[in-house]
């Protein structure tokens, strides 16, 4: 079997799929606009061939660069798990003949209006929503939408460029900082918790399903500097409250049209109980949660999407096990590491709960929390008990500092 795969090794977690999928089997041919040799080991290990091109978004020219390095040898899948590369995925399916979401379908995923306008129609809660490529299309749809709401790009990714507003002032103050971006979506403004759902399915049925609980939302711990954001792969989500946010994602699958690979759904909780869609990819999620999810179950699922592409089934277990909870540090300051407070005595008070710690050390300069989802490094701890769990990631959250000058 022959894969081609787009982007195979950035962001970085898409050379452990490229591993995972190698394992299978199959035979993967990587297309990315990087030198192979600065491709991660994972993701060059896991390559039968490789095609530089200048740009992955001049798309026509990169689906006829591909046609002429493959020279006739057949693709059995094309597969994409990278935000911008869904669209460019879809049109070499359809020049290459091979199956998984079409144009169409895939425009439905990285267009937010577009994908809430199909959600609509299939009588799925969405927020209210509109697009707008102009100040005064923003005004007027915030003002026929009413405060509070969101305004975000319509292909963005995470909480990029993404404003909450309340008033005239935030949104004048919004209007001058989203200057650049050509298009966005203006949308009802939830209250309530957030949460994920995410999945690896094949031949549209659901082999994994996991959900993920935000705290705090994304937004809050974008626009507080302070935050250490932690996001909790959940081990009991038998109750009623997740069985909303589980059946309101299966029906925006069969909505949408999605068959085969990984994806990644926002949803709220409303404090009414009321679960409310928030968008969708189809691709794997970013912020090493895709790790979270495998510390919740000790498994592989970066094998086990290529399980899914490979051969439409999984022999893994995937029970969950654990709460597992990934904390995201932020130093203190800026300039450079100089200390990291706390944690030694968090160590050994709790270190049979940490799984993985990966911290940016003493010396190396502060890192952009806007642009490195990580921030200055990321720790998971785990345990059955979510009460313990959360107690858990609210100390590495809070007692642990890690401060720069």
């Amino acid at each position: 079997m022959n894969v081609l795969m787009i982007s195979p090794g950035f962001p970085e977690d898409l050379a452990f799929f490229t591993r995972g999928l190698a394992q299978t089997g199959v035979q993967v041919f990587g297309v990315g606009d990087g030198a192979a040799r600065g491709l991660h080991e994972d993701a060059r290990a896991g390559l039968s061939d490789y095609l530089q091109v200048a740009s992955l978004w001049e798309e026509d020219e990169v689906v006829e660069q591909i046609k002429q390095w493959l020279r006739g040898r057949n693709m059995d899948r094309v597969e994409c798990l990278w935000e911008p590369g869904v669209v460019l995925a879809a049109k070499l399916r359809a020049a290459l003949g091979a199956p998984g979401i079409n144009v169409e379908q895939a425009t439905a995923f990285r267009d937010k209006d577009r994908m809430k306008a199909v959600l609509d129609e299939a009588g799925i809660r969405t927020p209210k929503h509109a697009r707008a490529s102009t100040t005064e299309q923003i005004r007027e749809y915030s003002e026929a939408i009413g405060y509070p709401i969101i305004i975000k790009p319509i292909d963005g990714a995470g909480s990029a460029d993404t404003y909450a507003i309340h008033s005239d002032e935030d949104l004048e103050q919004a209007l001058r900082l989203i200057g650049h971006v050509p298009e966005v979506s203006v949308e009802e403004f939830i209250e309530g918790e957030e949460y994920t759902f995410d999945t690896v399915c094949a031949n549209g049925d659901v082999l994994f399903d996991n959900i993920s609980w935000y705290r705090p939302k994304p937004l809050t711990a974008r626009l507080n500097p302070w935050i250490s954001p932690q996001a909790i792969s959940l081990m009991d989500t038998q109750s009623e409250v997740y069985q909303k946010g589980r059946e309101l994602g299966q029906r925006v699958l069969r909505a949408l049209g999605f068959d085969t690979g990984f994806t990644h759904m926002e949803w709220f909780l409303k404090p009414d109980g009321e679960a409310v869609f928030g968008e969708i990819g189809a691709r794997a999620p970013g912020g090493r949660l895709t790790h979270g999810m495998n510390y919740s179950c000790d498994i592989d699922l970066f094998q086990l999407w290529g399980e899914a592409i490979a051969y439409g089934r999984t022999m893994q277990d995937t029970t969950k096990k654990f709460n597992a909870a990934l904390v995201f540090k932020r130093a203190y300051g800026t300039g450079r590491i100089k200390a990291h407070e706390g944690l030694a005595g968090l160590l050994g008070q709790y270190g049979e709960h940490v799984v993985h710690m990966d911290l940016n050390p003493i010396g190396a300069p502060v890192r952009d929390y806007r642009k490195v989802v990580t921030g200055d490094g990321w720790i998971v701890v785990r345990h059955p008990d979510l009460g313990a769990t959360l107690e858990l990631a609210d100390a590495f959250s809070n007692d642990f500092r890690m401060v720069a000058e």
